[in-house]
């Protein structure tokens, strides 16, 4: 038995979701490691749309634990709405299925307003991101003045907590011009919510050793993806956290050996949503048509998404930065029709031909993409379980496509539905 993690392979959005969900099947327990509410991941189970943001894929399905890591950065009130949410569809949510690090910082209202402001204030330096202060509570948390899970079980020196996360906050909101945040107030509200969230608080990390001791099956789930983690992704158009696989670890509180298969998600196409770089990016009927098609609507913000070619060179990186065994291919549906599909081998920049992605913010806005066209099918892929419904060309594309990205590919989605899924290789299979 493998224990498996999934990282997104692109900048998100690549049907996460969906595979996790697949594999979830197969695992006893599911790990939030990194991000937080910004992170959307739809599932659509027998008909149902679930929609999740802070609580794991996991979740939906009876009989497995979800955990939400250290690394996770969670808005206490997002997190019971996203509970109720999910409540109403069926979804039984108690301490028996759902568990969070007691050393997770929170993200708190002040935290929201700043990254509101301060994107308001950027103008055409803004970043893009989804407002829900991600960034802020990661600065806090760096900083030493986060509130953390569990300082909501310890009012005595709670006060004390808010006072130096407050010295900060608001010798900042002064500058901004913005009305300073009251500590009793703010002290009031988190004793408010602290008898919904502390019943779910656990030692994760020891959780997660007696899983692993137990023989138990742990799925560690990723949010966004490569290209926005903050040290290896296009910066400064980045997330706040670490996206790439070695963060399972990190984020969880199990040591690197416990991750044992790397599983890439990466859509046929490639897309984004916000600001930054993005060499393949369409502007033209295609791009429209790509997504139309995948119904490119983020899942947290509603923006749509930026549609663009496949990008081998990406794909390759973010392959080589978390060492991934295998890649899932999404959305391979969405190609269908086109009499010929593009994909980007390599770039250009300033005269020569380079085949990785800068570093550089100047460098990374310059790169052209150099292409190579391929045939499209006129056949439906939609709905393919196995190798034989496939047209010869797609899966010629898809054979491409692992020689490119120096990887092969494991799991083919073919539509929302998790059923509609070609296994090669199963990650959890030794």
């Amino acid at each position: 038995m493998t224990n498996v993690v999934v990282i997104g392979a692109q900048w998100g959005d690549e049907g996460k979701g969906k595979i996790v969900d697949w594999l979830s099947e197969r695992a006893d327990t599911v790990v939030r490691f990194q991000g937080g509410a910004n992170a959307g991941h739809t599932l659509v189970i027998d008909g149902v749309t679930y929609k999740l943001s802070l609580l794991p894929s996991g979740i939906v399905r009876p009989g497995k634990m979800a955990v939400v890591g250290n690394g996770v950065v969670i808005d206490p009130w997002s997190l019971l709405a996203e509970i109720e949410n999910i409540s109403g569809q069926g979804v039984s949510v108690s301490r028996d299925n759902l568990r969070i690090a007691e050393n997770a910082t929170l993200i708190l209202p002040l935290h929201r307003e700043l990254d509101g402001i301060r994107e308001a204030a950027a103008g055409k330096g803004k970043i893009g991101t989804t407002g829900r202060g991600i960034g802020p509570a990661y600065e806090d948390k760096v900083g030493r003045r986060a509130i953390r899970v569990y300082d909501l079980a310890n009012p005595e020196t709670l006060p004390v907590k808010i006072e130096r996360l407050l010295a900060h906050h608001n010798a900042l909101r002064k500058g901004l011009g913005v009305e300073l945040v009251d500590g009793r107030a703010l002290f009031g509200e988190l004793m408010e919510i602290a008898p919904k969230i502390l019943p779910f608080m656990d030692s994760a990390w020891a959780l997660l050793d007696a899983q692993k001791r137990a023989g138990k099956r742990i799925l560690f789930e990723g949010a966004q993806g490569t290209m926005l983690d903050i040290d290896h992704g296009t910066y400064p158009f980045v997330t706040s956290s670490n996206t790439i696989a070695s963060q399972a670890a990190t984020g969880s509180g199990v040591g690197p050996s416990t991750l044992e298969y790397v599983l890439g998600i990466a859509k046929a196409y490639t897309t984004r949503v916000g600001e930054g770089p993005f060499p393949t990016e369409l502007f033209d009927e295609v791009g429209q048509r790509l997504g139309e098609r995948g119904h490119e609507f983020g899942t947290v913000t509603g923006r749509a998404r930026r549609c663009g070619w496949f990008d081998a060179v990406l794909v390759r990186q973010a392959i080589k930065t978390s060492g991934v065994d295998g890649i899932a291919l999404t959305k391979l549906d969405v190609l269908d029709g086109f009499d010929e599909l593009k994909v980007c081998v390599a770039y250009e920049l300033d005269g020569e031909r380079i085949e990785r992605f800068p570093a550089g913010q100047g460098a990374q806005a310059r790169v052209r993409p150099i292409y190579e066209t391929i045939p499209g099918w006129k056949d439906n892929t939609y709905g393919a379980r196995s190798w034989n419904d496939l047209p010869a060309q797609a899966v010629k594309y898809v054979r491409h496509i692992e020689e490119l990205i120096e990887c092969p590919v494991a799991l083919l989605s073919t539509s929302p539905e998790r059923e509609d899924t070609i296994l090669m290789k199963d990650p959890f299979e030794d």
